[in-house]
């Protein structure tokens, strides 16, 4: 397993058009493809992107807890925020809003070579340590706690951070999955196999070949590798 980068995370949503536009409007994104399916948000298709998935509601939060975005400077980003929206700033250099159907955004602040790309996610773990250890044989890199002093994993710079709790089993999920680049699908596909980690879907898409296996606390994780044909901007 050799994941490159945080590619996206995927959110299923009754409303996708009420998050685009609101991280098209305050949070430096544009509308990257937009299908009967899904809508892709980002600041640049090649770095972490957010997916918005149109399914039926309402959505229960389960395994995931907020999605941070990494900006070189907070205060300017938080500028662009509607007045009136609450914004929670647990500490230095971070700051959190929460949106529609249990979406939370975050904002933290670090060096970065692209505006608004991913920083880290945030999901629920029975056993936070136990669970970022099983993600190290998904190819993820072990990592010292962030500023949150949660266990955390790391691929290509950015993070999935582990915060104890109970994600329980919705029916209905507000997390589609958490994606990750790699080179190759097929040769993810062959190494899953023999791992024994169970493939949960492959998909073929025009721009896309993606592998998803089923992670801890029943997270699908998707291994996309980008075709020649990817042009998106």
């Amino acid at each position: 397993m050799r994941p490159k980068t945080l590619d996206h995370v995927a959110y299923w949503l009754s409303d996708r058009d009420a998050v685009a536009g609101f991280v098209t409007a305050h949070l430096g994104m544009h509308v990257i493809e937009r299908t009967d399916r899904f809508t892709l948000v980002g600041s640049d298709a090649r770095h972490g992107k957010l997916t918005l998935f149109a399914a039926e509601g309402p959505r229960e939060r389960g395994a995931l807890l907020h999605v941070a975005l990494r900006v070189s400077d907070l205060e300017t980003a938080l500028a662009q925020l509607p007045r009136d929206v609450e914004i929670d700033r647990p500490r230095t250099g971070e700051a959190y809003v929460d949106l529609a159907e249990g979406v939370r955004l975050g904002l933290v602040e670090a060096e970065t070579a692209i505006e608004y790309d991913l920083d880290h996610v945030a999901l629920l773990s029975a056993d936070p340590s136990a669970t970022a250890a099983e993600y190290t044989s998904l190819g993820f890199a072990r990592a010292a706690p962030g500023p949150s002093g949660r266990p955390r994993v790391e691929v290509g710079g950015a993070y999935v951070e582990f915060e104890q709790g109970d994600a329980g089993s919705p029916e209905r999920p507000l997390l589609n999955h958490v994606a990750v680049l790699v080179d190759s699908a097929e040769e993810h596909i062959e190494e899953a196999d023999e791992l024994g980690i169970e493939i949960d879907d492959v998909v073929d898409a025009p721009n896309t070949y993606a592998v998803f296996l089923r992670g801890p606390e029943a997270v699908r994780i998707e291994y996309v590798e980008h075709k020649p044909t990817f042009s998106l901007t």
